[in-house]
C-alpha cells in the first residue's frame, strides 16, 4: 500500500476493524518512511449475479426489487425496515455464496417467501398469493392450511 503523503510502498497496520456487518475491514496504517498515518478499506468483491426470469430474459440482480416486494407485503404490518433489510442482506449473502452466478428468479422468490414466513405470517401469505399466482380460493386455502400445520 503506497503512502498517500510520500508514496513509499511499505506501511504497517496499526489497527483493523470489521465494518458493514463483517463485509469490509477498515485498517489504520503508518508509513514506515515518513510515519504518516492513513486509512484503507478492504471490501469483498463479488461476481455480479445474473437473474433468469420466467420469460428467459437475463438481468443483473437488484436488491431494491426484493426490498420493494417485501415492503409491499409488509404494508400496515408490525415489521420494521431493519427486519426487511436484514432479511434482504441474508438473501443477497446466500446468493453471493452460491456457486451459481446465474440464478432463476423463482429461487429468489422462494428465499423471500421463506424469510417472510419467519418475519410475519400475514406478509408471507400476501407475498405468496402474488408470487404463486393463486388461481382460486382453494389454492389460497391450501396455502393457509400449510401455514397452520
Amino acid at each position: 500500500m503506497h503512502c498517500i503523503k510520500c508514496g513509499y510502498e511499505e506501511s504497517k497496520v496499526i489497527d483493523s476493524r470489521s465494518i458493514e456487518e463483517g463485509n469490509s475491514i477498515r485498517r489504520r496504517r503508518e508509513c514506515l518512511k515518513c510515519k504518516n498515518r492513513f486509512t484503507t478499506y478492504e471490501k469483498i468483491e463479488y461476481t455480479p449475479i445474473i437473474i433468469i426470469k420466467k420469460n428467459g430474459v437475463r438481468q443483473q440482480f437488484n436488491r431494491d426489487k426484493i426490498i420493494n416486494g417485501m415492503l409491499r407485503a409488509c404494508e400496515k404490518r408490525p415489521v420494521s425496515l431493519e427486519q426487511i433489510e436484514k432479511a434482504t442482506n441474508e438473501i443477497e449473502m446466500e446468493l453471493n455464496n452460491s456457486l451459481d452466478k446465474e440464478i432463476y428468479a423463482s429461487k429468489i422468490g422462494d428465499l423471500v417467501i421463506q424469510k417472510l414466513k419467519e418475519i410475519d405470517e400475514i406478509a408471507y401469505v400476501r407475498f405468496a398469493s402474488v408470487y404463486r399466482q393463486f388461481k382460486d380460493i382453494s389454492e389460497f386455502k391450501d396455502e393457509l392450511n400449510k401455514l397452520l400445520e
